[in-house]
């Protein structure tokens, strides 16, 4: 998966914040008035439409949404900008990207100031620690976490002789090497893609689905060792080899276009994916379906909202996550969007299990998604993660695009990933 080109939003917004650093950083916040603030957030999950949730109970509020780019132009905008002093007052930030800002807690509010330690019990435990520094501040509160599951056309797996039943489907693949085999004999009988990639739809789903990923416990980083990122790589590359894969990198221009003309059946769907090909794929409502991930339980992704220490208005902002991330909040937003609530006590609520998407055909995925979090084993996200992650990703897909030998690609990207953190 490349990373998009920068928007012209991040292209400005970089200049603007460069010029700031450049002029001295630092620079004294106005007060603000709490009845607005700037926020900042990634494109792709529709926070438009959570931001007029909230303007329909708080209506004399002004909210200056900007959509900056990807989750990786966000963070990097927001790093531009706590150095140049110039910063949002709320700003989203990916699961991934958190831990590099959790390092540095003096560039953001602690949130124990507004009563983040009276709410944390709210929150998974393993969600709410990543935004706790060691030193005991809350930089964040959680919005979203990624449950797993497989997102699959009824239609073409009909025409493919298969199963199309969700509980059936499910049945298919109960391992990776399930699913490819499954993708083997799709593959077989239509002379079409089975999915969309090798590496977001296989590696990163099987590497986020056990107890230890690219840190053990400590913080200590054992991506060349850990047995669980072995065999999801060797998984990822077994796929790039089985001539099942569409060969589109997720999020970019050719695998939206491919999603909505059926180029591929199938895609590794979190819970936050499912807008997106709502969104990308609207002519093909009713033909989706939502199925069980290989392995049953596991993680990808989850968002944080954080204030920054300089922020104009952060009571604004505060105001803002107490409401819309509480856990009645997460449950509504929730029933609006498909984004899977980090507040266990809303679990076993009628609207989160009773939930069906009539886009996906009725799936009940509040019972799907919740399912696949309740058997995952935490990991720990460290601030390498995303670098590591990357460059496994760029192995696998160079192998997948013919561009890399599948014998040496695991040694390629050690190579590769030592280069980019250091270690």
């Amino acid at each position: 998966m490349k990373l998009r080109t920068a928007t012209p939003i991040v292209l400005a917004a970089a200049l603007v914040l460069t010029t700031a650093a450049c002029g001295g950083g630092g620079a004294t916040q106005p007060s603000g008035d709490g009845k607005s603030f700037e926020f900042w957030s990634f494109s792709g999950i529709n926070q438009k439409q959570s931001v007029e949730d909230y303007k329909k109970i708080n209506p004399s509020v002004q909210v200056k949404l900007t959509e900056v780019g990807t989750s990786t132009e966000t963070a990097q905008a927001l790093t531009t900008a706590l150095a140049g002093g110039k910063v949002p007052d709320l700003v989203l930030i990916q699961g991934d990207d958190l831990p590099k800002f959790v390092q540095q807690p003096q560039n953001f509010q602690d949130l124990r100031q507004y009563g983040a330690d009276k709410i944390k019990g709210d929150y998974l435990d393993w969600v709410i620690s990543q935004p706790t520094a060691k030193t005991g501040e809350i930089i964040g509160i959680p919005t979203d976490v990624g449950g797993m599951a497989v997102a699959y056309r009824t239609d073409l797996f009909k025409e493919a002789g298969l199963p199309t039943d969700r509980d059936e489907v499910s049945k298919l693949w109960p391992t990776w090497d399930a699913f490819i085999e499954t993708g083997k004999k799709y593959t077989a009988a239509t002379g079409k893609a089975f999915v969309d990639n090798a590496g977001t739809s296989v590696f990163y789903q099987a590497v986020n689905q056990g107890p230890e990923k690219y840190h053990d416990p400590s913080g200590n980083v054992v991506y060349a060792t850990s047995p669980q990122v072995k065999t999801a790589f060797d998984l990822g590359i077994k796929a790039a080899q089985a001539g099942i894969t569409a060969k589109q990198s997720s999020f970019e221009d050719g695998w939206s276009a491919a999603m909505g003309k059926g180029d591929y059946a199938v895609i590794s769907a979190p819970s936050w994916l499912l807008g997106q090909i709502r969104s990308n794929a609207p002519a093909t409502k009713g033909k989706w379906d939502v199925a069980k991930i290989p392995g049953g339980a596991g993680n990808w992704g989850g968002s944080y909202l954080a204030i920054p220490k300089g922020a104009a208005n952060p009571k604004a902002a505060w105001d803002y996550i107490s409401k819309m991330q509480s856990p009645q909040g997460q449950l509504e937003h929730f029933v609006g969007s498909g984004a899977l609530p980090t507040t266990p006590s809303v679990y076993q609520d009628p609207k989160l299990l009773g939930a069906k998407d009539p886009f996906f055909s009725d799936a009940p995925i509040g019972k799907i998604y919740t399912d696949s979090l309740l058997g995952l084993k935490p990991f720990l996200i460290g601030p390498e993660s995303a670098a590591i992650g990357q460059e496994f990703l760029n192995a696998i897909t160079n192998v997948e695009q013919g561009k890399g030998d599948p014998a040496t690609a695991w040694d390629t990207a050690l190579a590769n990933i030592k280069t980019a953190i250091g270690k």
